[in-house]
């Protein structure tokens, strides 16, 4: 679920630290040096917040990308986070981050699960065709495998919900990828289903799968709701649009799901039903 429920923010810690707003230019600059890895990781995470369209942006960013190694968990800022934003910030930067897909692709392969997860939501964003071979081929052996619960964390072998979400994002709905996103719809984790349900009602535009998020809306985990009701913007689909509007949910993660209904959907209910029901949660 692209969003609050995202297991990896965009958001610098180190915003808190930076005090005064910065401009681009020293956005970039703190980019550019390679001694300090926490200016480094501020300044890609701020390019990618202010949509930069500077010159410089995407090419450092890419060396930003390269700079990986085996994570060194006590490191602080380590080259591995300056590298997960810099995809993040790349996955903001279309059309000029076009040209970094082929970055982003090896990334896809790293080991590094959290950079995997950073590299399929930039790919997604970007709506790069290209990643959807390796994408499916990370999911094909399916939740018993790729959805696993990898041992002694809480994380699954694959980022499947950030590789489900790109999937749908990118949009090419032949068969071999529906048969790929499908069983993950009974994944034990509910997070997974709702990320699986927004891909295929986005590749397929079937009832069913948006009857599934509907149904999530529903969930005991306050988690789980918010990620049904960013799913259904997302997907914009509109007979969801009373569900939400009931759903026990911040007002405002419900006017961000109906503005995805007004601007990625169509048909009924229509924009007046909508808006009408954004004035009300306003």
């Amino acid at each position: 679920m692209a969003g609050p429920s995202s297991t990896s923010s965009d958001v610098s810690p180190a915003v808190e630290q930076a005090g005064a707003p910065i401009s681009e230019a020293e956005a970039i600059e703190r980019l550019r040096q390679n001694e300090d890895p926490s200016q480094q990781y501020y300044g890609a995470w701020w390019l990618g917040r202010m949509r930069s369209q500077h010159p410089e942006a995407v090419p450092l960013l890419r060396l930003a990308l390269r700079q990986r190694r085996p994570r060194d968990l006590g490191a602080g800022v380590e080259e591995n986070a300056v590298a997960r934003n810099a995809a993040r910030a790349l996955g903001k930067l279309a059309p000029l981050a076009l040209e970094a897909v082929n970055d982003l692709l090896e990334v896809l392969e790293d080991p590094d699960d959290g950079l995997r997860e950073a590299a399929a939501r930039a790919l997604g964003e970007l709506r790069a065709e290209e990643a959807v071979e390796p994408i499916c081929r990370r999911l094909a052996s399916g939740p018993q495998q790729a959805g696993a619960q990898r041992p002694g964390t809480p994380r699954l072998m694959e980022p499947c919900e950030a590789l489900l979400e790109a999937l749908g994002d990118i949009g090419m709905a032949s068969e071999p990828v529906l048969a790929v996103v499908e069983p993950f719809v009974d994944h034990e984790r509910p997070l997974i289903r709702s990320a699986a349900a927004r891909a295929l009602l986005q590749l397929s535009g079937e009832e069913r799968w948006g009857t599934v998020l509907v149904e999530l809306l529903e969930h005991p985990q306050l988690q789980v709701r918010r990620a049904a009701l960013m799913d259904l913007g997302a997907a914009g689909w509109r007979p969801a649009l009373e569900p939400i509007c009931r759903t026990l949910a911040e007002n405002s993660l419900k006017l961000m799901a109906l503005r995805g209904l007004v601007e990625q959907g169509s048909g009924e209910p229509g924009e007046p039903a909508l808006l009408a029901c954004m004035d009300e949660l306003l």
